[in-house]
């Protein structure tokens, strides 16, 4: 039999363990990876009619490839837009200028994130640049409001019958 100060001990490890297990599952969700360290990343902008439910930190992709993460969004207050501020990886520095910017969806409900659709410019995206081409997010409820709509103005009134 174990002495009782012997299975504490060995407790006291397997709490240990599981404490840093959960640090290290809280960074990896958290994706503190190489793309957030200054010195290696340029940003760009790009502004958008409606984010929908866009995050700072959320992910820029490129062909579903982490590339980026989204530095911040502020409101222009003179046209009333979204300015998203895009942080690419340094190792993604070959995005030609005429690249596109979308918000898309993860899945049917899932969280939003920026793809960027490469174009075929010759010039490449420096530090500061802003995306000519966007594509704002598509709103499920407004999707859904534009179809019951249209679906009321199809349906054709039932005549009264005498």
């Amino acid at each position: 039999m174990m002495s009782r100060t012997t299975l504490d001990l060995w407790v006291g490890i397997f709490v240990a363990l599981g404490i840093a297990a959960l640090v290290f599952l809280a960074v990896k969700v958290g994706s503190y990876s190489d793309v957030s360290k200054k010195g290696s990343i340029y940003s760009v902008k790009a502004v958008f009619d409606n984010i929908g439910g866009l995050k700072v930190r959320a992910p820029v992709k490129s062909a579903g490839v982490l590339v980026g993460r989204v530095g911040s969004i502020k409101l222009d207050r003179q046209n009333f837009r979204a300015v998203v501020r895009l942080d690419i990886n340094g190792r993604y520095s070959e995005f030609p200028a005429d690249t596109t910017a979308s918000i898309l969806t993860s899945g049917l409900l899932g969280e939003q994130y920026v793809g960027l659709d490469a174009g075929g410019d010759e010039e490449v995206l420096r530090d500061g640049d802003t995306l000519q081409f966007t594509q704002s997010a598509v709103v499920l409820e407004k999707l859904i409001g534009q179809f019951m709509f249209n679906k009321a103005a199809e349906t054709p009134t039932p005549s009264p019958t005498r």
